[in-house]
């Protein structure tokens, strides 16, 4: 991805706070996902084909997840490594969400449609991060 791409989606062509912002969409992606599942596991399980606890305990996660992605985000210069770890454990949920679609989950066509969907946000997410990471690093050289 171009600079000028990175730079037009974060609305900065600075490259720490394209980073920052980036971070954050995460985190309140994540967040209202978590709210989602954790107030509504009955109906959502109903509608994507999931057990209510299932949907808990994936909202508790991404609750925790959220908070931990948006104190990263909250660092005027988030931490390569913290940075890294976000990106990869982004990697790691995309990847798990579509085996588990083919391999264990049985959800209803709206559930997978979301799963995939879920899958791609997120990886797209690490994608941005990890572009505007190393925009960061080449620019502070």
């Amino acid at each position: 991805m171009s600079t000028n791409q990175l730079a037009v989606l974060a609305r900065t062509a600075e490259p720490r706070l394209m980073l920052r912002r980036f971070l954050a969409l995460d985190a309140v992606v994540t967040g209202a996902n978590a709210v989602a599942y954790l107030a509504l596991p009955g109906p959502l399980g109903r509608f994507l084909g999931a057990g209510s606890g299932l949907l808990l305990a994936l909202g508790a996660f991404l609750a925790v997840y959220a908070g931990c992605v948006a104190l990263v985000a909250a660092r005027s210069r988030p931490p390569a490594l913290a940075v890294r770890a976000v990106v990869e454990a982004n990697l790691a949920w995309a990847a798990v969400s579509l085996v588990a679609l083919g391999l264990w989950l049985t959800p209803t066509t709206a559930g997978a449609v979301w799963t995939v969907l879920q899958a791609l946000t997120v990886a797209g997410f690490a994608l941005l991060q990890y572009a505007s990471l190393r925009q960061r690093q080449e620019t502070s050289v």
